[in-house]
């Protein structure tokens, strides 16, 4: 005959049994929202039955999980663990029941990525333009940051952040694109001057920072000397500040390309060697959602796909030269001696 099987080792079904797991899902919409109001949305509650929830939830967990800063929640330490097994929770449990898996047409997530301004000027339109397409009922919310803290990994619901080699990052991180180092300067400097006259000769608008910019670093061990005129804190100001009021600086092609579209500017190949700025994508670590996380990650890749062609930029170069001396705004190799 038979014998019972012994369930001593189960997960505990008695005592799961008076746990109310419906819970489970506006509570991990409140951790990764940070918001009642916007957490209520996202799964279809009012604010006033996500407010009784969060009651519950903090008796159910036995801890705080959010608490009042200004005119915000911050999530508390322990709610910040339970992000990660929550998700993975949900997921298998999704499996199990056979829902379908990420459904970008339908899914009405905040999508958020975290960046500088000036990677934000390369990416946003075209990411905001994707997302908008194939995922019509996201919300995207983009964060800026100057030098990223380890809470902008992590917190406040962050997808992904995008983070150009000169920040490190305490988790892996993957290859995105690069992105070269070029001169840009007033499109009324000298059409017949090179990239490294403008450098020695203009006063240079720069980054005011700490650290040193690779361009910087390269001119200083080959011996160019210039002299810098201004210092701004926002890097991607630069390019505007040297298309209006003059001056020259180094910046990265697709920036410089960009802001081109806005003013008028010339950008020159930097003469130096000097390997690109590469940027990379970060994910947060307590997101579980694979399936999202390879949309997403297409999304990028594919709004990261351009690069400006330089034969083409500089034939346009040669040609505006030749038709007019008072205007260079193309992109031409460094002139060879």
């Amino acid at each position: 005959m038979n014998q019972p099987r012994d369930h001593s080792s189960d997960l505990g079904l008695e005592r799961l049994a008076s746990v109310n797991l419906n819970l489970l899902v506006p509570l991990l919409a409140l951790l990764e929202e940070g918001s009642v109001t916007r957490a209520a949305a996202r799964v279809g509650m009012s604010q006033p039955a996500m407010s009784h929830a969060l009651g519950r939830m903090r008796r159910m967990i036995g801890d705080d999980l959010v608490t009042r800063q200004g005119s915000g929640l911050v999530l508390t330490p322990r709610a910040l663990e339970l992000i990660a097994p929550l998700r993975e929770v949900l997921r298998q449990t999704a499996e199990v029941v056979n829902f379908p898996g990420f459904d970008p047409a339908h899914d009405s997530r905040t999508i958020t990525m975290a960046m500088t301004t000036s990677t934000a000027f390369v990416v946003g339109p075209a990411s905001a333009r994707l997302i908008a397409e194939r995922a019509p009922n996201a919300t995207l919310r983009v964060r800026n940051f100057v030098e990223p803290q380890a809470s902008d990994f992590t917190d406040e619901g962050v997808d992904v952040v995008l983070l150009s080699e000169a920040f490190t990052s305490p988790y892996p991180r993957e290859r995105l694109y690069e992105n070269r180092w070029v001169v840009i300067a007033h499109p009324d400097s000298d059409p017949e001057a090179s990239a490294l006259d403008l450098l020695t000769s203009m006063p240079h608008v720069t980054y005011d920072s700490r650290h040193r910019v690779a361009p910087y670093a390269a001119m200083d061990a080959h011996g160019v000397q210039y002299r810098i005129g201004q210092l701004v804190s926002d890097h991607l100001l630069i390019p505007h500040l040297v298309a209006t009021a003059g001056g020259v600086a180094v910046h990265t092609l697709r920036v410089a390309v960009a802001m081109r579209e806005r003013v008028d500017l010339r950008i020159e190949e930097f003469p130096l060697p000097l390997s690109p700025l590469r940027v990379d994508m970060v994910w947060n670590p307590r997101l579980a959602d694979a399936a999202f996380i390879g949309w997403l990650r297409e999304i990028l890749v594919e709004a990261t796909t351009f690069e400006p062609q330089l034969s083409d930029a500089s034939r346009w170069h040669q040609e505006s030269v030749s038709s007019s001396r008072q205007t260079s705004r193309g992109i031409r190799q460094p002139t060879e001696k």
